[in-house]
């Protein structure tokens, strides 16, 4: 079986935008990179169910920066753009889709700005509403200000912003197209929060810390949009001592394990979680590559695949669904300036 998946990069050196590679699972091999659209250091893509392709884009013009996002219909190969939108500044970190609401999120790690699109015909966007952060933590390397990292549907439909400058993670209601704060949780000053995940049978989520390089386990509270905490494990070895930045979080579907990219250490935190939710280490395994940000399971979840940003290279494992362990099958796979693995 064949199954693809849509990669964002950075366009600093040798790539031209969003990429696809396939995944042959009879094999255990990833091959077939294949360009799909152009864009200006799409770092973050998405697609939606009807196959429109959402990419983050960087433009310069002389002095004048632009960035925002990129709408291509990705049915056709290349994908055909159909809009831009674009604003002064840097551009987001951030996109994902709303299927039930028809919207899209961006969140914007350099304005402090969180967006919200309503998609209208064919795909392209119109925008509704934005919120602006700010405050800063205790780490001046990237707490200068409000760093928005992430906007994301809560289970019960509010949406959720980490803020890894200011060290907040705030629920939004949205309610006659805008958004207003229903609860704001304070993490422990310079943990900087990145990307969140949640487990709806529990009433938890896992809250990774870029800064910190930890992962906190949060009770979650639908009625309120609360936040309270549990625990608080470390990503990285206690006698790591070299800088590392923790990044993507993903959750199994069964819930049992949790894992965890270090840029620094260059590896897959795998936890186990037992009954309770709370967390324990079971492994780093490398990533066979320098500096992973994203990864992301494939359909059932039997494999991994992350990319390495200064590597350029993307990497295969086979996951045990018993143990949550990873073997690595593959490690020399190019991918030019990989940062986003996104599932189509």
């Amino acid at each position: 079986m064949v199954e693809k998946f849509l990669i964002g990069t950075y366009t600093k050196q040798t790539s031209k935008g969003v990429y696809e590679i396939e995944l042959d699972t009879d094999n255990k091999k990833l091959k077939n990179l294949t360009f799909v659209a152009e864009a200006g250091s799409p770092t973050y893509v998405t697609l939606s169910k009807a196959g429109i392709l959402y990419a983050i884009d960087k433009e310069s013009n002389g002095d004048e920066t632009t960035g925002g996002l990129m709408v291509y219909d990705a049915n056709v190969r290349p994908a055909k753009l159909l809009q831009k939108v674009l604003s002064p500044g840097s551009s987001p970190a951030y996109v994902t889709v709303d299927e039930d609401r028809q919207l899209v999120y961006t969140a914007n790690y350099h304005t402090g700005i969180i967006s919200v699109f309503k998609i209208v015909n064919e795909g392209k966007l119109e925008l509704l509403d934005e919120v602006k952060h700010t405050g800063n933590g205790p780490r001046p390397e990237q707490q200068d200000g409000a760093h928005p990292h992430i906007a994301e549907r809560t289970p019960e439909g509010r949406i959720v912003v980490c803020d890894l400058g200011n060290d907040t993670v705030t629920t939004y209601d949205w309610h006659n197209d805008q958004l207003s704060e229903a609860a704001q949780f304070n993490c422990e000053p310079g943990f900087g929060p990145r990307h969140i995940v949640f487990d709806e049978s529990r009433g938890l989520a896992y809250l990774v810390g870029e800064l910190s390089s930890n992962v906190s386990v949060l009770q979650y509270d639908q009625a309120t949009g609360k936040f309270d905490l549990v625990e608080t494990k470390k990503t990285i070895p206690a006698d790591w001592t070299a800088h590392n930045g923790a990044a993507a979080i993903r959750l199994s579907s069964d819930h049992k394990f949790l894992y965890v990219s270090n840029r620094g250490l260059n590896s897959i935190a795998v936890f186990a979680i037992d009954s309770a939710g709370r967390l324990t280490l079971l492994e780093n395994i490398s990533t066979e590559g320098d500096f992973p940000r994203d990864f992301n399971f494939n359909a059932d979840e039997r494999f991994l695949i992350v990319v390495n940003q200064n590597t350029n290279n993307a990497t295969l494992y086979e996951r045990d669904a018993q143990t949550g362990k990873l073997t690595v099958c593959q490690k020399d796979f190019v991918v030019p300036e990989g940062v986003c693995v996104a599932t189509e």
